[in-house]
């Protein structure tokens, strides 16, 4: 069965940032809760509590919620009022349209003083003979009864006659209980002869003998010929099945409730087994033939284009994924010769034209787009012609430029060509410099200012 839990009521607690201590309004309608728990520890300052449209057998756990002034728990299958007496601030209560046949368990709700409204629409108790005049003569503290005031001179006559309906009342009672005993019984066996029958169906469907093992496969083959032939008589059968659940006649009780419930939800899960069955068989296409070969696969059907970066030497792979689709959804998988990705769960996948490496490639996101770039070097390093020219340019330059530097350097020099076959360093004068400095130092300074501008050249990219 299905009970209140924390994360439940946590999420239904939105309004109140999630905090369920000082929760003092929520809302758990249509959650299928089939028992009341939890909620008079985790939310003792609720003064408002939605339940209707549950499938809860009985009113517990409520008695520590002090402050609670309405409590609606229509559209479940209560059968007696109960464990109220501590909500002692309650001030309405809706019943509408429970089991409530114990007409007498009203009672209870003596020891709520507070009380002012309420309903009891669309229970067994209300078709009683004097079931409005026992509820008005019972809870002296009521204003309105199912939506209608009461006024004064109706509780008047309704404590004069207040033993006779009580009588009246309790026979109603004990035939209506005894009515319900019968159909509890009814309704256990009708179950139980469903569970044999739905026990038949399996062994029948297994369709083969234990003791004659080669039925297994037998059944295994007749069921690889004709899966199309079998999931037609399927639904054929579960058609037929849905027809005769819906248009048997059964007494409105809380276990033909639950049982209809029961049967909705197993249908459910049965549709919610086959699509994901369905997806499972989808996604089990082939991406490698058996002899080993990648097969090209678009199956999330999405634009792409390879571009082959020659100047960076790499391949480069753009694809058109989904502009708002969550990145984590999305599995790269980047082997030598193909790459796979998989787009929520869907293959792309792509052979490549030459073999790359794996370790140095990268994967980006566009922030307009949304596509994904994969950068894939290739595996075969390769040399440009470009960069051999330029550092050819670059070298003779330099060469050219020392040649020039030695050239000015010679003009320079004051020697006499007919008495010295090379020049005399030692009486080699610069123009215009001081004696202290040395005419040692002049060719040396020069030469060693031409070598830092050369390796200046090589080092600015412009030239």
């Amino acid at each position: 069965f299905l009970s209140v839990t924390e994360d439940l009521v946590r999420r239904r607690a939105e309004h109140n940032n999630c905090e369920i201590f000082s929760l003092e309004e929520i809302s758990l309608h249509q959650q299928e809760i089939e028992k009341l728990e939890y909620l008079d520890k985790w939310c003792r300052e609720l003064k408002i509590l939605y339940l209707q449209n549950n499938l809860i057998p009985k009113i517990e756990n409520v008695s520590k919620l002090k402050k609670l002034e309405y409590l609606n728990v229509a559209l479940n299958n209560i059968e007696r009022i109960e464990n109220l007496e501590g909500c002692e601030e309650l001030k309405k209560l809706d019943l509408t349209a429970n089991f409530i046949g114990e007409l007498s368990s009203i009672e209870a709700l003596k020891y709520n003083i507070h009380l002012k409204e309420l309903f009891l629409v669309g229970n067994p108790c209300t078709e009683f003979e004097g079931y409005r005049q026992f509820v008005v003569a019972t809870l002296h503290q009521l204003k309105c009864l199912d939506s209608k005031e009461i006024e004064r001179s109706e509780r008047i006559q309704a404590l004069q006659n207040y033993p006779e309906l009580k009588q009246k009342i309790r026979e109603q009672e004990q035939a209506f209980l005894l009515k319900r005993a019968r159909e509890k019984e009814e309704a256990q066996i009708k179950m139980q002869e469903r569970k044999d029958k739905k026990q038949k169906q399996m062994e029948s469907e297994l369709g083969f003998d234990r003791q004659h093992p080669d039925s297994l496969q037998n059944k295994e083959n007749y069921q690889t010929e004709g899966d199309r032939e079998q999931e037609t008589w399927r639904t054929a059968a579960d058609d037929d099945e849905d027809r005769k659940f819906w248009e048997e006649p059964t007494p409105y009780t809380p276990e033909s409730r639950l049982e209809t419930h029961r049967y909705i939800e197993e249908k459910r899960r049965a549709k919610e087994n086959t699509r994901e069955s369905k997806k499972r068989e989808k996604s089990l296409r082939a991406l490698v033939t058996a002899e080993g070969k990648v097969l090209n696969v678009n199956v999330p059907k999405l634009d792409f284009s390879l571009k082959d970066d020659e100047e960076n030497n790499q391949i480069i792979l753009d694809l058109a994924v989904y502009r708002y689709l969550d990145t984590s959804l999305l599995d790269i998988d980047i082997q030598p010769t193909y790459i796979r990705i998989l787009v929520k769960g869907k293959p792309f996948q792509l052979v490549l034209p030459e073999e790359v490496k794996p370790d140095c490639s990268s994967a980006k996101r566009s922030q307009t787009t949304g596509h994904l770039v994969v950068s894939m070097p290739k595996a075969r390093e390769i040399i440009l012609a470009k960069q051999k020219v330029s550092t050819s340019i670059k070298d003779s330059y330099c060469n050219a430029l020392q040649k020039n530097a030695r050239s000015r350097q010679v003009e320079k020099l004051e020697v006499d060509s007919s008495k010295y076959s090379f020049p005399d360093v030692t009486k080699i004068v610069h123009e215009k410099e001081q004696i202290g400095k040395g005419p040692i130092r002049l060719q040396p300074e020069k030469i060693t200012k031409t070598k830092r501008s050369c390796v200046d050249l090589q080092d600015n990219e412009e030239v």
